[in-house]
This record gives C-alpha cells, structure tokens and sequence, in this order.
C-alpha cells in the first residue's frame, strides 16, 4: 500500500467515526443506552437562539421555526455519550456567560446585532463547540419539513435526469 492510499483509508475510517452520532441520529437509530444530561426549557430556549443566528429567518422560516433545538437535543441525547453531552451543554453555557460578561444581559435578551458578535466570539473562543453546533444546526434544519421544502425546492417525483442541465437564475439547490 502506498502513502496516498494508506491516508486515503485514515481519512474514510476518521471521518466515519466523527460523522457516526450525527448519521445514527438522521437515520433515527440510538447508540447512547447510558445515562445522559438532562436540560431545562432555558438552556433549550438559549440552544434554539443560538441556532437562529446561524440559519436566521430570512425569505425562509430559519432554525427556530423549523424546531431545530428539539433535533440537537434528540441527537444529544440518543447519539453522544455523557461527556460529549456535558461538553456540549457546557459550550451552550460558556456563550450565554460571554453574553453576560459582556453586554450585562443573557443571550436571549440581546438584539440581533449582539446575538451575532457573541456567536462571532465563540467561532474563536471555542471553535470545537461551535463548530459542532453549527453541524448540528444545519444537518437539522435541510432535514426538517420547513428546510427541505422551504429552503431547498423539493420534487416528491423527479422527473428525468439530465446532468447538463443549466439551473436557472435565482433557483434553489434541490433537496435530496
């Protein structure tokens, strides 16, 4: 086996161990039968906050409306063990603090600009969890009902395929 094949082969196995919570969770299936940590209607509320600001309402409903909150909180607690829950949660908390450290009030109750440059911090501050909610978000939202019918044109029965095919100014990428 030569070098390009053998980091070839890392990369696949790697890739599919990270991505296995996140797919186990699509897919409806459960991989954590262990005990997990239990949130409250504020730490979601904050969760679903969070999430707005990365996929916001625009000509779309964004990550609220489409109850992303309640798809991370599932996938966290069928799909992650305790500590990647506890990780997560405490990244969920470490923002609304910043928040509170910084403009005197909690996450939720600043105003879009304020949401923005704290969720701007915390792609520095802590770039893991941030980059893991933001996986989280996205994966929920272009599953959800709103986000593969609303934001994406959805065709229940494709039509014939043609692969040169040139998309139309203005049209939306097509859900899967």
């Amino acid at each position: 086996m030569n070098r390009r094949e053998a980091v070839q082969k890392i990369t696949f196995l790697l890739g599919g161990t990270i991505s296995a919570p996140l797919m186990a969770g699509v897919m409806g299936e459960k991989l954590n039968f262990g005990p997990s940590v239990t949130i409250s209607d504020q730490q979601e509320a904050l969760l679903a906050d969070v999430a707005d600001v990365i996929i916001p309402t625009t000509g779309t409903p964004g990550a609220k409306a489409a109850g992303v909150e309640k798809f991370i909180t599932r996938i966290m607690r069928d799909c992650y063990p305790l500590e990647d829950q506890k990780k997560f949660y405490s990244g969920l908390e470490k923002i609304d603090a910043q928040s509170k450290e910084v403009y005197g009030k909690g996450f939720s109750s600043l105003d879009a600009t304020q949401k923005n440059d704290m969720v701007k911090r915390t792609t520095v501050s802590d770039k893991p969890f941030f980059l893991q909610l933001k996986g989280l978000t996205v994966t929920g939202y272009f599953t959800s009902e709103i986000g593969a019918t609303q934001a994406l044109d959805y065709l229940p029965i494709p039509g014939r395929f043609d692969g040169s095919w040139p998309m139309p100014k203005g049209q939306k990428s097509w859900a899967l």
